[in-house]
């Protein structure tokens, strides 16, 4: 039996889904727009509160004058999906580094054949990683307009959220792909 040189589709695949997964997740936890608030009462119209999950940010809209660090007075951060994001991001993250350096050991980068079982360990690895920063995205959308807000203003998504729905579906899709690999390992049994 003499060895194919080439890397399978799948390997390929969730090699790519899931670094481009990894930095769409980085963006939006680190990045303070998961929710905008417009049209604050006693606000200038074109004041724009930028809230993620560590920090809440003022925007004049007109001028680009943006200030960070601002204070919570409704109590944002200590809301249950808050915290939840703040918990579970970080550690998807560094999930998602460990699959990846598996994922390295399993593909045939320096090797004439690749291990489909390593690879198929590192895409449930990943596959674990992408629904780890699902669940506080999915959660914090749904309870989005009942997150505290000055009443009377107006409440979007904002795009931190939108890049860490993005980055958990390239996670899970590559960590689904690299999981098909356990199909030639038995396959080889």
């Amino acid at each position: 039996h003499r060895p194919s040189m080439r890397t399978p589709t799948e390997m390929i695949v969730g090699l790519v889904l899931c670094p481009c997964g990894l930095l769409l997740t980085l963006t939006g936890t680190l990045a303070p727009s998961w929710r905008q608030v417009s049209l604050v009462p006693n606000q200038p119209m074109d004041v724009v509160w930028e809230q993620g999950i560590w920090d809440i940010c003022r925007e004049r809209q007109s001028t680009h004058d943006r200030l960070c660090g601002q204070a919570d007075e409704l109590g944002y951060f200590e809301q249950v999906p808050v915290r939840v994001a703040q918990g579970l991001m970080p550690s998807s993250l560094v999930v998602t580094l460990v699959g990846l350096v598996v994922a390295a050991l399993g593909v045939r980068c320096w090797q004439p054949e690749p291990r489909h079982l390593v690879a198929g360990v590192a895409g449930l690895v990943l596959l674990l990683s992408g629904l780890m920063s699902l669940v506080p995205s999915s959660w914090y959308t749904q309870e989005l307009w009942a997150l505290p807000a000055p009443p009377g203003s107006t409440l979007t998504v904002g795009y931190s959220l939108v890049l860490s729905y993005l980055g958990s579906c390239l996670e899970i899709l590559g960590g689904l792909a690299l999981a098909l690999s356990f199909h030639h390992c038995c396959k080889e049994r």
